[in-house]
C-alpha cells in the first residue's frame, strides 16, 4: 500500500510536515494495525489522533475517514480497505466466491508458501462485509440522504422497471388510457429445495440488519402467518406432482427444507417481500404468502393478476378459502387472479388441464413460457451450500444480495431484452396472422360466429368452457371393431361367406413379409449359420401361408383368373433405423440360398382385392369385396395412426426422462436401446399405414378424403422433441403440428360432423396463437414506455435528495446518480424512438 508506511516509536512524524494540524504527546506509543486489501494482508503501525476533542472511542471514525472500514467499533485492532470489500462485493455476486474462498485467496497472495503465517481474518470479514453491504444498500437506495425515514418492508430492494406500477411508471390517469389486459400483473412462482438452511445451534445470538427490507418477508410476521393458517393435508386429484404430495415431508435436521419465491412472469425480476421458507416442503400456506405480498406490491387499482404455477390446477382450487380463513393474507379490492402453468411443467399434468392452463389461451397473457424461474434459480444453486450452515438472518442476507444483482442485471439489459421481444413479436405476427385469416376464409361464416361466441365466454367464464379447445369427437373405429362390424353383416352377402377373415389374413401377410424384409436388412454381413438358418425357417413358413392363402382366393373367385398381384417396396426414408442398427445391404448369396424358389417369400406377390382397379373390380363382379377390404383399410390405416402417436409419445418420454437424465453409462445405454426400438416399431407402423393408404386409393377412395383425412406421412413429421405430447405448446396451429396429433381417424358415418369439430379446435387454436402474438408486440410497445417512465421516476427521486441534501458529500452522490439515470433513460429513448406507442 503506497499510502502507508510503518511510524516508529518516539518519532514525532509531524515534524516534517508542518502543515499538518495534529497534536501528539511525547510519550504516545504506535498500535499495530492489520489492514486486509485486495492485494493481501498487511500489519502497519498506526499512531491514533490525540487532537483536542478526540477520544479513543472515536477509533472507528478516524479509520472511515481513511477509507478503511474497522472490524469492531471498540477498540480495533484489524481493518478492510474500502477497495476489498467491494471486490469482495463483486466476486460473491458475480463468481459465488464464499468468505472463506476470497479471505484464502488474499493469504496466498500475502504469501503463497506459507499462508498460515497471515494472521486469518475471516470471521472478521463475515461480520464487516455484511455490515457494508447493508451501509451500501440503504445508500444506493436513498436513505442515507433520507435520514429521518426507516427503510419499510421492500425498500432495499430493486424491481423490474418494464412492469406496469401506478405511480411510478404510469401516468396519473392511466385508468382512462389502457384496458385491464395490458396492465394486468403477470407472476410466476416456484420452489427452490436446493436452498435449505440447518437448524441453529444458538439462534438467540443471531442479529438482523435487514429482516424484511429486501426480498425475503419479515420473519416474525411469517411465523405469526404460519402459526394461524390451517395446514390441509392433501393429495393431487391431477399428475403425481411431487411439490403436492411431498407436502407432509418433514426433515429434522432443517431449519428450513427451501425457499419460494414471486418473479415477474415476463422479465424474471424478483418482487421484493415474496421469497418465503419451507418447513415441509412445499406447503400452500406458504406460497400463498409469497403471491399475496407480491399482488399487492405497487398495485393500486391494477384489479387482474395472472398467476403461473407448476401446480397452479392444484393450488386455485381452494386459494379464495384459504385467503378468508387466514388473518395474515389479504388481497386488494375487485382482485381477479387468473391461474396458468408453465408451458414444460403442463406436460405432467392431466388432459383436462390443457386446455384451462394454458398460456396459450389466457387472454393478456402475450408470449411467456412461464419458466423463467428455473433459469433464475441456476445461480443460486450454487450459492446454496454456503448458506446453508450460515445464521438466518446472515443466510437472508445474501439470498437479498444475490436477487438484488439479479434484478439489476436484469435492469441493465432490459432495453436489449425489449428490442429483442420486439423483434420476435413482429416475426410471430406475420408467422400466424396469414395461415389464420386464410384458414377463416375457407370456412363458413356461420360456424365461425358461433365459434367466436364460444371464445368469448370461454375468456370470461374459463374453468371448463376452456375445453373448447379441444377434440369432443370419439376416436376413430379399430379394426378390430370393424372387423365385428363386417363378420355381423356377413350373413347378408350369400355369395362369398368367409370374405372378411381371408382378406385380414391378406394383410396379416402384407405385415408379415414387411417384417421378414426388416430382418433381412438386419441380416449381419457376417451373419453365422444359425442365423442363416432361422431366416431360412421363417421364409419357408411365411411361403406356405402365402400359398394356403391364393387357394382359398382361388375358392373365392369361382374361376376367374387371377394374373394380378400387389409387390409392397418399403420406402427406404422410413427404414433408417434398420440402416443405423446395421448396414442395409444383403448379398446375392443370401437370397439364393434359403429356399428353392427363384422369388423369397417377402417379396412374392399377394393378390387382394385391391390388386385390381375399381373399374375393373365393377367389370368382374368384386366390387362387394373391394367394399370389405375398404372397410379393412380403414382400420388398418387408424391403428397405425393410433399407435404411431403412442411410440413417438413413448419415445419422447424415453428420451426426456431417462436418456437425458442418465446417471451411468448403463443407464445411458439401456435408454438408447429403447429409443432404437421405438424407432424401428415408428418406421415399421408407418410403411403398414403407407401400405393401407395405397390400397385405398386403388379401392376408389376419393382424393379428398386421402388428402384431408389419410394424409400422408413424411419423415420429419416424426421428430420428436420435448414439446410433441403437449398440447399446448407453441405452434401447434394447423400448419405446424404433425396432422396425425389432431386427429383420431374418421368413422364413415361421422365424416361431416369429424371434419366440423377438426375445424373448430384449430380454427380457435390458430387464433389464440395469432392472438397472443398480438398482445406481445403490444406489451412490448407500452413496456418501452414505461421503462422510460422508470428510469425518469428515479431520476426524479434522486434529484429531489440532491436538491435536499445540506452536505457537499451528499448532494455530489445525489448528483452523480441523477446523471445514471439520465444516461439510462436517453439510452432508453435513443433505441426505443422507433418502436414504442
Amino acid at each position: 500500500m503506497h499510502d502507508w508506511e510503518d511510524v516508529h516509536e518516539g518519532v514525532d512524524w509531524t515534524e516534517n510536515n508542518p502543515g499538518v494540524n495534529t497534536f501528539t504527546e511525547p510519550t504516545s506509543t504506535t498500535t499495530p494495525l492489520i489492514i486486509i486489501h485486495s492485494t493481501g494482508v498487511f500489519i502497519h503501525n498506526v499512531q491514533w489522533c490525540h487532537c483536542p476533542g478526540s477520544s479513543v472511542h472515536q477509533q472507528h471514525l478516524h479509520l472511515l475517514k481513511a477509507r478503511l472500514f474497522p472490524a469492531s467499533t471498540s477498540r480495533p485492532r484489524t481493518a478492510f480497505t474500502f477497495d476489498v470489500l467491494d471486490h469482495f462485493l463483486i466476486d460473491a455476486l458475480e463468481c459465488k466466491t464464499s468468505a472463506m474462498s476470497f479471505f484464502q485467496k488474499l493469504r496466498r497472495l500475502t504469501n503463497n508458501a506459507f499462508p498460515d503465517s497471515v494472521p486469518d481474518r475471516y470471521r472478521e470479514l463475515m461480520r464487516a462485509s455484511r455490515q457494508w453491504r447493508d451501509l451500501m444498500n440503504r445508500k444506493r437506495f436513498g436513505f442515507g440522504h433520507d435520514t429521518e425515514v426507516n427503510p419499510g418492508t421492500g425498500d432495499l430492494a430493486l424491481f423490474c422497471a418494464a412492469c406496469p406500477q401506478p405511480g411510478i411508471n404510469m401516468p396519473v390517469d392511466w385508468q382512462d388510457h389502457y384496458e385491464s389486459w395490458l396492465v394486468m400483473q403477470r407472476y410466476v412462482v416456484d420452489g427452490n429445495f436446493t436452498a435449505q438452511h440447518m437448524n441453529m445451534k444458538q439462534p438467540h445470538l443471531d442479529v438482523t440488519l435487514s429482516d424484511g427490507l429486501g426480498y425475503m418477508v419479515t420473519d416474525a410476521d411469517y411465523q405469526a402467518h404460519l402459526s394461524s393458517a390451517k395446514e390441509t393435508k392433501e393429495r393431487s386429484s391431477c399428475s403425481n406432482h411431487r411439490a403436492v404430495n411431498a407436502a407432509n415431508t418433514n426433515r429434522s435436521n432443517l431449519r428450513a427444507t427451501g425457499v419460494a419465491a414471486t418473479a415477474c412472469a415476463r422479465h424474471g425480476c424478483f418482487v421484493p417481500h415474496t421469497v418465503v421458507d419451507f418447513q415441509k416442503g412445499e406447503r400452500h400456506m406458504n406460497v400463498d404468502y409469497s403471491i399475496c405480498n407480491a399482488i399487492n406490491y405497487h398495485s393500486d387499482n391494477i384489479e387482474t393478476s395472472l398467476i403461473i404455477y407448476d401446480i397452479g390446477c392444484q393450488w386455485c382450487i381452494h386459494f379464495k378459502d384459504r385467503i378468508n380463513n387466514s388473518p395474515g393474507l389479504s388481497l386488494p379490492e375487485k382482485s381477479r387472479i387468473l391461474t396458468g402453468v408453465g408451458k414444460f411443467h403442463l406436460s405432467a399434468h392431466k388432459l383436462p388441464c390443457f386446455a384451462r392452463f394454458s398460456l396459450n389461451f389466457i387472454e393478456g397473457a402475450g408470449q411467456v413460457d412461464g419458466e423463467i424461474m428455473e433459469t433464475l434459480w441456476a445461480p443460486f444453486n450454487k450459492i446454496s451450500p454456503t448458506a446453508r450452515s450460515m445464521s438466518q438472518y446472515h443466510r437472508q442476507e445474501i439470498l437479498d444480495d444475490h436477487m438484488r444483482d439479479s434484478n439489476w442485471k436484469k435492469m441493465v439489459g432490459i432495453v436489449r431484452t425489449l428490442l429483442k421481444k420486439h423483434k420476435r413479436a413482429v416475426k410471430g405476427i406475420d408467422d400466424t396472422k396469414l395461415p389464420f385469416d386464410e384458414l377463416t376464409h375457407t370456412l363458413d361464416p356461420e360456424k365461425i360466429a358461433i365459434w367466436e361466441k364460444d371464445e368469448k365466454m370461454a375468456m370470461e367464464l374459463r374453468g371448463d368452457h376452456l375445453d373448447i379447445y379441444q377434440l369432443k369427437i370419439d376416436k376413430a373405429p379399430t379394426m378390430a371393431e370393424i372387423r365385428l362390424t363386417l363378420t355381423e353383416s356377413e350373413t347378408s352377402d350369400i355369395e362369398r361367406p368367409g370374405s372378411i377373415p381371408w382378406i385380414i389374413q391378406g394383410i396379416n401377410l402384407e405385415d408379415s413379409q414387411d417384417g421378414l424384409r426388416s430382418d433381412v436388412r438386419r441380416l449381419p454381413h457376417d451373419a453365422t449359420a444359425t442365423q442363416k438358418a432361422a431366416l431360412q425357417e421363417k421364409r419357408l413358413k411365411l411361403a406356405v401361408r402365402i400359398a394356403k392363402f391364393h387357394e382359398i382366393a382361388d375358392q373365392m373367385m369361382e374361376g376367374i383368373e387371377l394374373d394380378w398381384g400387389t409387390v409392397h417396396v418399403d420406402d427406404p426414408r422410413f427404414c433408417m433405423a434398420e440402416a443405423d442398427e446395421q448396414a442395409w445391404e444383403v448379398s446375392d448369396e443370401d437370397d439364393s440360398e434359403l429356399i428353392d424358389e427363384e422369388i423369397p417369400a417377402e417379396d412374392m406377390v399377394i393378390w387382394m382385392p385391391s390388386s385390381l382397379t375399381h373399374e375393373l373390380a365393377n367389370v368382374l363382379g368384386l366390387a362387394k369385396l373391394q367394399e370389405e377390404e375398404l372397410a379393412l383399410r380403414k382400420g388398418q390405416a387408424n391403428d397405425c395412426l393410433e399407435k404411431i402417436r403412442l411410440a413417438l409419445g413413448q419415445k419422447a418420454v424415453i428420451y426426456r426422462q431417462y436418456f437425458r437424465s442418465a446417471d451411468s453409462v448403463w443407464t445411458g445405454t439401456r435408454s438408447k436401446q429403447e429409443a432404437q426400438r421405438c424407432s424401428l416399431k415408428i418406421e415399421k407402423l408407418v410403411r403398414s399405414y403407407q401400405r393401407a393408404r395405397s390400397a385405398m386409393g386403388r379401392l376408389g377412395m376419393d382424393q379428398q378424403h386421402l388428402e384431408n383425412i389419410y394424409q400422408e406421412i413424411l419423415p420429419e413429421q416424426l421428430t420428436v422433441n420435448k414439446d410433441v405430447t403437449e398440447e399446448n405448446r407453441f405452434g401447434q396451429g394447423s400448419d405446424k403440428l404433425a396432422w396425425f396429433w389432431r386427429v383420431d381417424g374418421a368413422h364413415k358415418s361421422q365424416q361431416h360432423a369429424w371434419m366440423d369439430e377438426f375445424y373448430r379446435v384449430n380454427w380457435l387454436k390458430a387464433k389464440a396463437r395469432w392472438r397472443r402474438w398480438e398482445e406481445e408486440l403490444t406489451l412490448t410497445r407500452h413496456e418501452m414506455r414505461w421503462t422510460i417512465s422508470w428510469f425518469h421516476h428515479q431520476k426524479s427521486q434522486w434529484l429531489r435528495r440532491s436538491m435536499e441534501a445540506m452536505k457537499s458529500g451528499h448532494q455530489a452522490y445525489g448528483h452523480r446518480q441523477v446523471l445514471l439515470w439520465q444516461m439510462f433513460a436517453e439510452d432508453a429513448e435513443d433505441k426505443f424512438k422507433d418502436h414504442m406507442l
